[in-house]
């Protein structure tokens, strides 16, 4: 079956910018229109509509930098009737203009062509080998010396660059967190956020003073740093705990200068872009305290991940009727299917089965 979807995406992504017919698709995989339709959108999760929507729009960003083509070129040879129909889409998905990203480059979250392979065990970076960072460092501590203090999302991460020295001996600090679960409160690593945080988390005080704490008691929370390097990825889950992070920086009224490092997974790249303070603690409260989005310019991967993040609390989203339509699958299939399947929302094992057992309590 995985081989029959396999060449259904081949045959889509030949013709992704082509006028799109769901019978002439349906003769190329010699089944009913209906059958393609149907089986594509139970084994991705997504249907062939709209993941010709974000295929187009992913690859018309990257038009937007790579080459000088004019506004109107790019919309009709990605697959738009006009500049203005282009346009629109665009704003939606990115949460900003083609122009302003043009002129304004930032990261956004990649979409690349799907893959109905096995997935290849958890997510590893070789950072020593993958990760082109020499150049980073080089600017870095040609204006930064010292005082430069390295976040990064997680053990794994922290724990490669800590042990290589890879950013030269600078300060380093996992963020050991997942703030895209659970409540939240207004003063980040407040007491009262500790405490809600750790009763979310379902373990003690202690336990989430010694994870997520512990390590940023002798770095962030202690020292005056002249530089902070946000080490994040672009799914959701890392831009949910980036924009906690900025908003804390805010918090503390942070004068140095921030860099963001968007880690983009399936390349490997790393884009640096220079982060500017002011309106982060009104995002995190609209976001996380509210559950809303705030109508707010904020780099294209942040709008994406809060899309995302808002999208989790409805019952009816991509994942829950995925679950919902695959419910008799075994826990860990299901599971390792919404790795593979929904690698945008970042969220792990755990996550994904809290999200299992509610979904279908709900359903029961």
């Amino acid at each position: 079956m995985n081989n029959m979807i396999q060449d259904m995406i081949d045959w889509i992504e030949e013709h992704l910018f082509e006028g799109f017919s769901l019978d002439k698709f349906g003769a190329a995989m010699g089944y009913s229109s209906y059958y393609c339709s149907f089986k594509f959108h139970q084994l991705t999760g997504v249907s062939i509509k709209r993941y010709m929507a974000l295929r187009r729009l992913y690859l018309a960003a990257l038009s937007l930098i790579e080459t000088d083509d004019k506004m109107i070129d790019i919309a009709i040879k990605h697959g738009y009737s006009s500049q203005e129909a282009f346009s629109r889409a665009f704003k939606e998905m990115f949460g900003v203009s083609p122009h302003t990203y043009r002129l304004y480059p930032k990261p956004l979250q990649s979409y690349v062509k799907l893959t109905m392979n096995n997935r290849k065990g958890f997510y590893m970076m070789d950072i020593s080998q993958k990760l082109a960072i020499t150049d980073l460092q080089h600017r870095i501590h040609t204006h930064f010396d010292h005082d430069v203090l390295h976040i990064l999302n997680g053990q794994l991460m922290y724990e490669e660059f800590s042990s290589q020295q890879l950013m030269g001996k600078s300060d380093y600090v996992p963020f050991n967190e997942a703030m895209c679960v659970h409540q939240t409160v207004e003063t980040i690593f407040s007491d009262t956020f500790n405490q809600v945080r750790a009763q979310g988390h379902q373990v003690s005080l202690a336990e989430y003073e010694n994870i997520t704490l512990a390590p940023l008691q002798q770095t962030l929370f202690s020292k005056q740093y002249r530089c902070i390097v946000l080490w994040f990825g672009e799914d959701m889950f890392c831009q949910i705990n980036l924009l906690t992070l900025l908003a804390y920086l805010e918090q503390i009224a942070f004068e140095g200068t921030i860099y963001y490092h968007a880690v983009q997974e399936q390349s490997y790249d790393v884009h640096e872009t220079e982060i500017h303070l002011g309106y982060y603690r009104v995002i995190y409260e609209a976001v996380l305290l509210n559950r809303s989005l705030p109508a707010i310019d904020m780099m294209p991967v942040m709008y994406q991940g809060i899309k995302l993040f808002l999208t989790l609390f409805q019952n009816d989203n991509e994942m829950t009727k995925y679950i919902q339509s695959h419910h008799h699958l075994p826990q860990q299939e299901l599971v390792s299917n919404l790795l593979r399947l929904f690698p945008q929302y970042g969220l792990g094992d755990t996550q994904h089965i809290a999200l299992i057992e509610a979904t279908i309590k709900r359903r029961s």
